[in-house]
């Protein structure tokens, strides 16, 4: 399989792997007091933290391991607006967020909060004028996806931060970063991150496994309540060997970033610059160059439909993701794409390209050149297609 959606999740890798096995064999235990087995785990535990922490310019115990990177938002999330609800009730968000956040807000919408949802350009930066105009007295949270989920778009946290700040009291940033962590540059102190969700199987590590960050001196309620295993926040028993191999998979990234990331976007540019060459009437949603994931290309195909691309393409063994991934389980538009101002046609007819250090120039090879036979196919059996196009 050539496998393109790594948006969804990605191949664990070898190592991340191996790194998991001696905690489903023989260290299945959980950390604890008093015995030896239970030390050990801890001293385990307090270690992955510490590889976590490293990777964002944070302290250790500012690290909470989480069932999900879903589980991480709605902690932070709910958490701190029922900690610090009697100090407001305002909420901003933008409304192309991720699914996480935009169902946050609306459930604290219907709760009584009041929610102000900012709008985005073209590329799908948030109007930061809207975001200054937004600002009330009793306003204490802000949320945003550092790395958008559909188009890559990198939204400028420094500039997000500084206009945060011009309010005379605090206003909390939470920072849904499961798409961005591993692929770009994140430190906490540097972007003035309160909160952030970070998921392991986006960046090859095990599924069912995330962390949040939640800088020293921010106050979140308990959401999750019974039983401390791993964490206090997210309750219960967390897999020790999952949270090894997330552990394993971020050292891999770690030991070498920059490299690692600069080979995920050479690997996008070219299939960028093949596609435009190679088939006509596309067009790239988002931001081209720096401002955008290094993983992701998401380009609308004029005339046909996205999930019949992804359909064929897939008789060939290569996974894609059409225009609606993680929008929505049937064949609507992608909000998203309709908020940036496209047309339904090109919503439709978008496909998700998300590539990983797995993937190489061969494969966007043979992709491309199926894509092109595809196209070509589909176009002369749409309608909206005549050549003169």
């Amino acid at each position: 399989m050539i496998y393109l959606t790594n948006c969804r999740t990605s191949q664990p890798a070898p190592e991340a792997i191996e790194a998991m096995l001696p905690y489903l064999k023989e260290k299945f235990y959980f950390p604890g007091n008093f015995i030896k087995s239970g030390t050990e785990a801890k001293q385990d535990l307090e270690k992955f933290q510490n590889v976590i922490s490293t990777s964002i310019n944070a302290n250790s115990t500012e690290i909470h391991f989480t069932n999900s990177g879903t589980s991480a938002n709605n902690i932070a999330i709910k958490g701190y607006i029922s900690a610090n609800a009697t100090r407001g009730t305002h909420i901003i968000v933008s409304v192309i967020d991720y699914p996480d956040l935009l169902a946050n807000a609306a459930f604290f919408e219907n709760s009584g909060f009041s929610v102000t949802y900012i709008s985005a350009d073209r590329d799908g930066f948030i109007n930061l004028e809207e975001l200054k105009d937004a600002i009330q007295t009793d306003t204490i949270f802000f949320m945003t996806t550092l790395g958008n989920h559909t188009t890559g778009t990198i939204q400028p946290l420094k500039k997000i931060r500084e206009i945060l700040d011009s309010a005379d009291h605090k206003i909390a940033m939470h920072v849904d970063a499961c798409e961005a962590y591993g692929r770009i540059p994140i430190d906490v102190n540097e972007l003035g991150i309160d909160l952030m969700s970070i998921s392991a199987h986006k960046i090859h590590g095990p599924q069912g496994v995330g962390a949040l960050y939640q800088r020293k001196g921010i106050k979140i309620g308990q959401v999750n309540h019974g039983v401390s295993r791993i964490d206090n926040h997210e309750t219960g028993g967390i897999s020790m060997a999952s949270i090894a191999g997330f552990s394993k998979a971020v050292e891999l990234i770690s030991a070498n970033f920059d490299e690692y990331s600069q080979k995920i976007r050479d690997l996008s540019n070219y299939l960028l610059e093949q596609i435009e060459a190679k088939i006509s009437h596309t067009m790239l949603n988002g931001p081209r160059g720096e401002k955008r994931a290094p993983h992701n290309i998401n380009i609308s195909f004029d005339f046909i439909e996205g999930e019949a691309i992804t359909v064929m393409l897939d008789f060939y063994d290569i996974a894609v993701a059409t225009g609606s991934a993680c929008a929505s389980q049937g064949l609507k538009a992608n909000y998203i794409m309709m908020a940036l101002g496209r047309t339904h046609e090109q919503s439709h007819g978008s496909i998700k390209f998300t590539l990983s250090r797995y993937n190489t120039f061969e494969e966007i090879d043979i992709t491309v050149e199926k894509l092109a036979e595809i196209v070509q196919e589909l176009r002369r059996r749409s309608p909206l297609y005549n050549e003169e196009n």
